[in-house]
C-alpha cells in the first residue's frame, strides 16, 4: 500500500485518519478541505470534529512539529515509513497543542499504527512521543520552525515588510475569528446584536471605516445556531472582505461585474447596498458558482451567473459595458492563511509570478468591458506586493492615458505606492489588497 493513499473505509483511529489526510495534503497536493471530506465520510459529527482539528492544527504548525520530530527521531525515517512521519506529526500536535491529556495521546497514537499496517513501530511512536512529552529535544532555532512557514514565504515577508513581517507570521498561526456582515434589507446591525444576545452569542459591531454593517463573535459559532440565518439575516465574511463593495460607489441602476465571484459573498454584498443592480457574476468553476446561487438564493437575491473563463471575454460579454467592475482575482491567498494553513504546504515560490502574469492578464482582458468613467477595484487576500502593487503599476504603465489610479482615503490598511494594503491581524482582518482604478473618459 502506497503511505500517500489510505482508504477511510480501512481506518478506525482518528489519528490514522488524520495521518492519512495530511499524507493527502503534503505528499499529494491535495487541499485540506478535498482529503477531509475524502477520509471523513463514514465519521459521526463528534469524530468528524476531532478530525477536523487534528488536521488544521497539524498543519498549522507543520513546519514546526517537522522539525521537533526530526530531532526526537533517532535516524531519519526511510521514504517508505513516511506514513509513520504524519502520525508522528498528528501525535505531537496533540501533546504540544491540545488539552488532551498524554498518556491518552501517546496510547491512541500508538495504537494507530496498527491501521497503518506497521505494527513493529509502535516502539518507536511510544519512544517519540515520550521524549517530546519530556520536551526532550533542542531549542527550535531555525526560522522555518520557529515561525511555521515554508522558508520561502518568510524570506518574501521579510524583504517586503521589514518592520511586520514577524507580526504577519504570528497572525498567520492563530486561529481565525468569526465576523458576520448584517444583511441591511434584513434589519439593522444593532437589530442583529441584539438578536444574538437573545440566544446566549457573545457579539460586538465592528468599529472600521467602511464596515458599518459588520460583527464580530467572541468564538466562532456554526451557523446553525445563528439567529435567522437561513432567512437571510446576516452572511459570514471577514471585514477585510466587507470593505470591497462600498468601495465601488454603488447607486442604484448601475450594471456591475463580479468577476472570479465564487463563493458570491461579495456578489451578495454589492446586491444588499443598492437597489436595481444589474449584477453579471462570472466564474470559470461551475460547482462553486453553484453557491453563489445558493447564497444569492438565501437572501433573496438575483443575478445573472455565467460558468466562464472571465479572460474570454468572448464567450460571455454580451457587448455591454459595465459601470463598475470588481476583480477579486486568482491569488496566493498568503493573507488568509490561519484560514487555509494548507496553503504553506501547497503553494511554491514559482506559483508567485504564474499568477502576477495571470492577475495582469485578467484586468487587461476586463478593461475594455468598462464603461468610460466606471470604476474597476482591484482585490486579493494576498500580501504579496508582486500579486498587488506590482500588478497595478504595470497595468498602469501599460494604459497610459485610458486609466488612472484613484487614491483609496482610508483608515484601514497601509497606503502603498498603488492600493492599500491590509495585513492579517490577531483576532481581526484578514490579509487583502484593494486597488481603486477608473477608466478615462475621453479613452
Amino acid at each position: 500500500m502506497q503511505w500517500g493513499v489510505v482508504l477511510a473505509s480501512k481506518l478506525t483511529n482518528i489519528r490514522a485518519l488524520a495521518s492519512a489526510v495530511l499524507a493527502d495534503v503534503s505528499h499529494q497536493g491535495m487541499s485540506l478541505p478535498a482529503a477531509l471530506l475524502k477520509h471523513n465520510e463514514l465519521l459521526d459529527e463528534g469524530d468528524k470534529s476531532l478530525l477536523q482539528e487534528l488536521c488544521f492544527g497539524s498543519i498549522r504548525w507543520y513546519q514546526r512539529l517537522d522539525a521537533i520530530c526530526d530531532q526526537l527521531l533517532n535516524r531519519p525515517l526511510r521514504r517508505r515509513e513516511a506514513s509513520l512521519k504524519m502520525l508522528l506529526i498528528v501525535g505531537l500536535y496533540q501533546l504540544l497543542f491540545m488539552r488532551i491529556k498524554p498518556y491518552a495521546v501517546i496510547s491512541e497514537t500508538v495504537d494507530a499504527v496498527n491501521d497503518l499496517k506497521k505494527p513493529h513501530a509502535k516502539g518507536l511512536v511510544n519512544a517519540v512521543l515520550r521524549s517530546a512529552q519530556r520536551q526532550d529535544y533542542p531549542l527550535l532555532t531555525q526560522e522555518i520552525a520557529i515561525y511555521s512557514h515554508p522558508n520561502w514565504l518568510i524570506k518574501r515577508c521579510k524583504r517586503a515588510w521589514p518592520e511586520s513581517w514577524q507580526d504577519i507570521l504570528k497572525a498567520n498561526n492563530e486561529r481565525p475569528p468569526m465576523s458576520l456582515r448584517v444583511n441591511q434589507r434584513w434589519g439593522t446591525r444593532q437589530a442583529y446584536l441584539q438578536l444574538l444576545k437573545q440566544h446566549d452569542i457573545v457579539a460586538e459591531a465592528v468599529n472600521i471605516q467602511d464596515c458599518a454593517h459588520a460583527i464580530r463573535l467572541g468564538k466562532p459559532s456554526s451557523v446553525a445556531v445563528l439567529p435567522q440565518f437561513s432567512e437571510g439575516a446576516c452572511s459570514v465574511q471577514n471585514e477585510a472582505a466587507q470593505l470591497a463593495a462600498p468601495l465601488l460607489d454603488l447607486k442604484a441602476g448601475l450594471r456591475v461585474l463580479d468577476a472570479c465571484a465564487a463563493p458570491g459573498g461579495k456578489s451578495c454584498h454589492i446586491l444588499e447596498l443598492a437597489d436595481a443592480i444589474d449584477l453579471v457574476a462570472v466564474d470559470v468553476d461551475g460547482r462553486r458558482l453553484q453557491r453563489v446561487q445558493e447564497n444569492l438564493s438565501r437572501l433573496k437575491l438575483s443575478a445573472k451567473l455565467v460558468e466562464a473563463a472571465v479572460e474570454n471575454i468572448d464567450d460571455w460579454w454580451d457587448g455591454v459595458p459595465f459601470d463598475r467592475i470588481l476583480l477579486d482575482a486568482p491569488c496566493s491567498g498568503t493573507g488568509v492563511i490561519r484560514r487555509h494553513p494548507d496553503i504553506k504546504l501547497l503553494r511554491t515560490l514559482e506559483d508567485i509570478s504564474q499568477l502576477h502574469h495571470l492577475q495582469l492578464q485578467l484586468l487587461t482582458a476586463l478593461w475594455p468591458c468598462l464603461k468610460p468613467g466606471g470604476v474597476l477595484i482591484y482585490a486579493t487576500c494576498s500580501i504579496l506586493p508582486e500579486e498587488n502593487e506590482a500588478v497595478i503599476k504595470k497595468f498602469l504603465a501599460e494604459q497610459a492615458g485610458k486609466a488612472q489610479e484613484v487614491k483609496l482615503s482610508a483608515e484601514w490598511g497601509m497606503l502603498r505606492p498603488f492600493g492599500r494594503q491590509i495585513f492579517p491581524e490577531v483576532g481581526g482582518m484578514d490579509g487583502f489588497y484593494y486597488a481603486k482604478l477608473r477608466k478615462i473618459a475621453n479613452s
